[in-house]
């Protein structure tokens, strides 16, 4: 394939809700650009970008797939992302690369959960969009709606580029508003359409929303818009650079009626994105900064300048191999190149390079500024990493993936695996890094958390299918704190054994008191006289230490407690460290129970994002798990509820939140604070715990 200067180069990402389409229109695209010589079909598993047998079995998309193809003199790469809430960190990373966001609305149902969810991520990054609104030969297609909607709740500078003579099923002609072209596709596996006047019926219509969109160009810049009160019209070398920056600016949000099954709309999509869409030299927003410095620098989108990239996807199949896939956003890389990864401070020399269609890949001698490729997988290389030169050590910003929203402890079936699991995880982490894999010593478990249950299951699928072991998820244990709320003044223990010879004597007597949530555990060494030797201080605070760590109702770490050792004896000769040590731990459980011992457990600050309709259910299902509403707010067409709940009642709680909201309810969770828990719910984990104990 020959190498495309960085303003022929196109990046686009496919986003929005599942079903919507976007394999689909992929696969049609490659087709009508000649690099494919057939489409495939989702039912029958063989598209370019659901190639794992996972994606091929579930018939959905669960990755960020790079597709490329070339339209006249043109390079389009196309991220194809994964409507499914599970696998929003895969939008996350398409996006980071893609210079205009693509969303696909299906034309009967209009905005959904979905759509409304990756587009955050493109409000967020203030990216440049469009919008595919598809399927619109479905019987109940409704563009008009659809549009208006879309327009409503995603953007108001929404702008009609394309709409449909003839929708539903029989859908076959658009009427193109840049073109002022009637456009009439034959089959999407015919590639052939033709082109006339736009037909009486259907000219003022039109004209009317060429005039819209050529004042809202006009708008875009105050040059253009002199001009246009001047003339009353721009030329069509205005109306295309002016397109071009209204889009670029996001002033303008172009709008195409498509039907990915038919083919419908496809084409005239495609010349649009050629001659309109922002190429990378325009990406706007990309950060980064030198080495060893936090001040922002620009990259510049050049090819002679020194060679940069950005590794944001890994793959690993069986029939693929291992490859980093990355965009170079300045200079050209080439095979064989000795490269930095400055994220790392490692270096790596840059094996075959690769441009990709799915699991097919094609050999490439060199990429250019702002192209997307592979490579052969790098030693020390990860999703998230930045590749520069040493004389240009430049950082880009990693990926701003969305925070984990469901964990699970992993249990191996068998002893003797768990190398393997350990392996096989964080090779699904590199794949998958929304999912986040770590052994916690406290709970002594291995808690695995991630978007979702079907994003975990694939993992666990993926361990038995490519590393041969079996695991199950469990309900993770729940790190609780011991303390106290009562004073004792003297907690005290003799610890005294003789056994012939040598005996052993220690004794001590504690002070106790409560401490202020937060404020750890406090030691004061209060001895007068010599009644505890100095030697013998080091060996009580050992055994506090120790004991604190353990705790004594559910073996959870005690927190917050002032001990102070203010009395004691101890034997000439039978008194040594274990002796204080083992009076200490005693002591201090003594006084512990009788100091009116609670259990404190870890409260989360929980942010549900949901449609109004579904107030009450959630906040009735959020008081049943003993959570208290802390406010609401309103945010375009969402409530959103913000609650603090204890972490003991979020297990599986993103599945359950789905279920009462019909898929339309998102949350998001971060750890507040550690509080007391009621007396019947204490009382049962001590119970459970007490009762878990006599079973091993």
């Amino acid at each position: 394939m020959k190498v495309f200067n960085p303003d022929a180069i196109r990046n686009i990402a496919f986003i929005g809700h599942g079903g919507s389409g976007k394999t689909l229109l992929s696969e049609v695209m490659l087709y009508n650009a000649g690099e494919i010589n057939r489409i495939g079909s989702i039912e029958e598993g063989n598209t370019t970008s659901d190639f794992n047998k996972n994606e091929i079995s579930k018939q959905i998309s669960l990755s960020a797939t790079p597709l490329h193809l070339e339209w006249n003199d043109t390079k389009i790469n196309i991220i194809d992302t994964p409507g499914y809430s599970d696998f929003t960190g895969q939008v996350s990373a398409g996006l980071h690369v893609a210079d205009v966001a693509v969303s696909v609305i299906k034309a009967a149902e209009g905005v959904e959960v979905g759509t409304e969810v990756t587009w955050e991520n493109v409000h967020k990054h203030k990216m440049p969009a469009a919008i595919i609104i598809n399927k619109v030969d479905n019987e109940h297609s409704n563009f008009q709606g659809t549009f208006e909607i879309a327009k409503d709740r995603l953007n108001n500078d929404a702008t009609i580029i394309s709409y449909p003579v003839n929708e539903g099923v029989n859908f076959s002609t658009v009427i193109d508003i840049m073109k002022m072209k009637e456009i009439t596709f034959e089959s999407a596996e015919s590639k052939k359409f033709t082109e006339k006047e736009i037909s009486d019926e259907h000219k003022e219509q039109a004209e009317s929303m060429r005039e819209e969109l050529v004042e809202k160009i006009a708008e875009s810049s105050e040059e253009l818009l002199d001009k246009f009160f001047e003339e009353g019209t721009l030329n069509d070398e205005e109306l295309k650079q002016g397109l071009i920056t209204a889009i670029k600016t996001r002033s303008i949000m172009p709008v195409f009626a498509t039907s990915a099954t038919s083919g419908v709309g496809i084409a005239n999509f495609l010349d649009f994105v050629e001659n309109f869409f922002p190429s990378p030299v325009d990406r706007i927003g990309c950060k980064a900064n030198m080495v060893g410095s936090e001040d922002s620098i620009d990259i510049k989108c050049e090819i002679d300048a020194e060679p940069t990239a950005f590794v944001f996807k890994s793959l690993s199949e069986a029939h693929v191999g291992e490859l980093s896939v990355f965009k170079v956003f300045s200079g050209t890389l080439k095979a064989g190149m000795d490269m930095l990864n400055t994220t790392r401070e490692k270096s790596e020399r840059l094996g075959q390079l690769f441009i990709l269609n799915g699991k097919n890949r094609k050999e490439v001698t060199e990429l250019t500024a702002g192209d997307i490729g592979a490579v052969v997988k790098l030693k020390d290389t990860h999703t998230g990493n930045t590749l520069a030169t040493k004389t240009y050590p430049v950082l880009i910003d990693d990926i701003d993936y969305p925070a984990p929203t469901i964990r699970a402890a992993v249990v191996a079936r068998s002893k003797g695996d768990e190398d393997k699991i350990s392996t096989g995880l964080h090779t699904f982490h590199e794949e998958n890094p929304t999912v986040e894999v770590h052994f916690d010593p406290e709970l002594g478990q291995t808690i695995i958390s991630g978007q979702g249950e079907l994003q975990l299951d694939l993992a666990v699928k993926m361990l038995k299918d490519r590393y041969k072991v079996e695991v199950d998820l469990i309900e993770p244990k729940i790190p609780y704190r011991e303390t106290i709320k009562k004073t004792i003044e003297n907690a005290e223990y003799k610890h005294k054994k003789q056994s012939g010879g040598r005996g052993q004597y220690g004794h001590v007597v504690l002070k106790m008191e409560p401490l202020p949530r937060g404020t750890g555990i406090e030691f004061v060494d209060a001895i007068v006289g010599g009644v505890v030797p100095r030697n013998f201080i080091p060996a009580v605070e050992k055994g506090l230490t120790e004991i604190t760590a353990k705790g004594i109702l559910t073996e959870s770490k005690v927190v917050d407690i002032k001990t102070t050792l203010h009395f004691g004896s101890y034997h000439n000769v039978d008194s040594d460290e274990v002796s204080f040590k083992l009076a200490t731990t005693n002591a201090f459980k003594k006084g512990f129970l009788e100091a009116k011992p609670i259990l404190l457990e870890p409260i989360f600050d929980v942010s549900v994002k949901v449609p109004e309709t579904y107030m009450g259910d959630v906040m009735g299902d959020i008081s049943s798990r003993r959570g208290k509403i802390s406010g609401m707010e309103a945010e375009g067409p969402f409530q959103v509820i913000k609650a603090k709940v204890p972490l003991a009642e979020l297990y599986k709680y993103s599945t359950h939140l789905r279920s009462i909201t019909s898929g339309r309810g998102v949350h998001a969770r971060a750890f507040s604070h550690y509080e007391e828990m009621p007396k019947d719910a204490q009382e049962k984990v001590i119970a459970d715990f007490k009762k878990a104990k006599e079973e091993e």
